[in-house]
């Protein structure tokens, strides 16, 4: 049995949620609206402030959808009343991030700025204090948008094993390997 699929969904005051009969879930909320399209063998019943997930059977195939559903419902009701925030930070000497409006314009080594165009749903911010690294926060209502383009962002130079160099997400831990060390002769 999914626990997870199984889990009641508590829907503040502030979020309306909308069933249709073409099982497409909308959600709005005070920072905006989402909408989500579930499997037609999957039903979403919502009553009281209370919204459940329910599957036909215990097939393999409904057990992970009735999960699956459940879960990208939720991050709707926590991204339309509290939103999503991602940071990333650029180590590296000479690294740095600029944003003028939605676009990011980043200098990571290369022999020319890499320009990177967000999409509207997505608000970036940059910062640059002096002794730290420069850093990119990504803020959405949407979490699977977010993580796909801070995965983008991070891809454009991921972070060696070595000196640590790349963008990495705050906070993040990453296996370091030790560099080669000198014979003794």
């Amino acid at each position: 049995m999914s626990r997870i699929g199984k889990a009641p969904i508590i829907v503040p005051a502030s979020v309306t949620i909308n069933v249709s009969n073409e099982n497409l879930v909308t959600v709005k909320g005070p920072k905006g609206q989402l909408q989500q399209s579930v499997d037609s063998e999957i039903s979403v019943s919502y009553e009281n402030g209370i919204l459940q997930v329910i599957r036909p059977s215990d097939q393999k195939r409904h057990k992970a959808l009735h999960g699956l559903y459940r879960s990208l419902i939720y991050n709707m009701v926590v991204g339309v009343t509290d939103g999503y925030k991602l940071e990333q930070e650029l180590v590296g000497v000479g690294y740095r991030a600029t944003n003028q409006g939605n676009t990011l314009d980043m200098v990571l080594g290369y022999s020319h700025h890499i320009v990177f165009a967000l999409p509207d749903e997505i608000k970036v911010t940059t910062t640059a204090e002096k002794g730290k690294n420069p850093t990119i926060i990504l803020e959405s209502i949407d979490k699977q948008l977010l993580g796909q383009v801070a995965a983008k962002i991070r891809s454009l130079r991921t972070p060696e094993p070595y000196k640590g160099k790349g963008i990495k997400f705050v906070g993040e831990q990453l296996r370091r390997k030790a560099g080669k060390s000198a014979s003794k002769k």
